[in-house]
């Protein structure tokens, strides 16, 4: 028997019963996973004259111990039986199967939807992350493109939603990057964006549209969902979380694979999407981020009904390597790897204090640049945190924040 080591691709291979025989019956432990990620249930016991015997140790260990473990086992002569639980040879025929077949016709509706879909309204194309992407025709509303912006690979299945329609949700904590990458997606393919954000004042006149009056005149202003769904634009509804429930029953109608709106004030007058119109929402403490929903006060609960009709996508922050990547390009050429290094380590110590409640802010990527930009030009951590990151926090987690920066940083001679 192997012991490999153990990783997220790897580990089921490691689940199941390992036997021995001895002068009292077959001894057994059985492998399963834990409640708790990266954590295994080990269960130990006898079989006695051919009866199954009672479990006599049951414990949970990490991928570490359970390395140990296995070894031990080899050393004793334990053997895993792959057939544990029952299983037949059609059923095991079946699930080695799966992942080859899975593959064959991924690979072919993948090659299928490419040819099927639309021309852009350009008739060109962009190449962001690795998928094509329809070019829009411009505008004023298009953002500029960040050249340092990172596109990795993880990113790849929201910008092949983005293409194929889907309304996109991102959850993650604050500045993490939801909004700026679809506004990143919208620059390189030249697509002008509206951005609606859900901060407790805007209504659902504001979102569907009004009558007003005007030299006399009754008229109708269309809200930014109208007007992006007429004239082709992106949509993001940022922090959805802290939306009206008027605004939610507008949206979840255009939700739907070709969804219209219907502006009731008007008459009922029906408004259908343009081909280039693409709806995005981003939210705080929604679905896998609930557990933070105490850090985002005022953000309300959303029904599966209402999140099932989303792709819904999990946002961290970039990894170290990835935000000194981004330091690096975007301050050529004055920032080193060196610098950039410290500076990404610095917050992501800060990142983990914010998730283990200890940091009442986060410590967004705009503000690690901020402060690097200022630091380049003072020469001077401390000088360049006062007014990019000290004076926007609580005394209590500046104070937390410079024993983090002095633990990277020694003090100059």
């Amino acid at each position: 028997m192997n012991a490999p080591d153990l990783t997220e691709d790897d580990n089921a291979e490691h689940l199941g019963l390992y036997q021995r025989a001895t002068e009292s019956g077959a001894e057994w432990w059985r492998v399963s996973v834990a409640d708790r990620p990266q954590t295994y249930r080990l269960e130990h016991g006898v079989d006695d004259a051919g009866r199954v015997g009672t479990v006599d140790i049951d414990l949970v260990v990490d991928a570490e111990n359970l390395r140990a473990k296995l070894k031990k086992w080899r050393r004793e002569g334990f053997a895993i039986d792959a057939d544990d639980n029952g299983e037949s040879d059609s059923d095991l025929n079946r699930r080695l199967a799966f992942m080859p077949e899975l593959q064959r016709v991924a690979a072919l509706a993948s090659a299928s939807t490419a040819k099927q879909r639309p021309r852009a309204d350009s008739g060109e194309t962009v190449r962001i992350a690795q998928v094509e992407v329809p070019c829009g025709v411009g505008g004023a509303l298009v953002p500029p493109v960040n050249a340092a912006y990172l596109f990795p690979a993880r990113f790849n299945d929201i910008v092949e939603d983005v293409v194929e329609n889907r309304r996109v949700m991102l959850i993650g904590h604050t500045g993490a990057g939801k909004t700026s990458l679809i506004e990143q997606i919208a620059a390189r393919s030249r697509h002008g964006v509206l951005r609606s954000n859900m901060n407790g004042q805007t209504t659902v006149g504001d979102f569907v549209g009004f009558w007003t009056v005007k030299g006399g005149e009754t008229l109708w202003v269309d809200g930014v969902l109208p007007t992006a769904m007429r004239e082709g634009l992106w949509l993001i509804v940022d922090e959805i979380d802290f939306a009206e429930p008027s605004i939610l029953a507008a949206l979840t109608a255009v939700l739907e694979p070709h969804g219209r709106l219907v502006l009731k004030e008007k008459g009922n007058e029906i408004v259908a999407p343009h081909p280039s119109f693409r709806l995005f929402a981003t939210a705080n403490a929604v679905g896998a981020m609930s557990q933070f929903r105490h850090l985002y006060q005022g953000a309300n609960l959303m029904n599966e009904a209402f999140l099932d009709r989303w792709r819904v996508y999990l946002l961290d922050y970039l990894t170290p390597a990835e935000e000194a990547d981004v330091l690096m390009r975007t301050l050529a050429p004055n920032m080193t790897r060196t610098l950039a290094t410290t500076l990404a380590a610095i917050a992501a110590d800060c990142r983990a204090a914010f998730a283990r409640e200890d940091l009442s802010s986060a410590f967004s990527t705009r503000r690690l640049l901020d402060w690097a930009e200022l630091m380049l030009r003072t020469g001077d951590p401390e000088r360049a945190a006062a007014p990019a990151i000290y004076a926007k926090v609580s005394p209590e987690d500046a104070a937390l924040i410079r024993g983090i920066v002095r633990h990277h940083i020694a003090p100059a001679d």
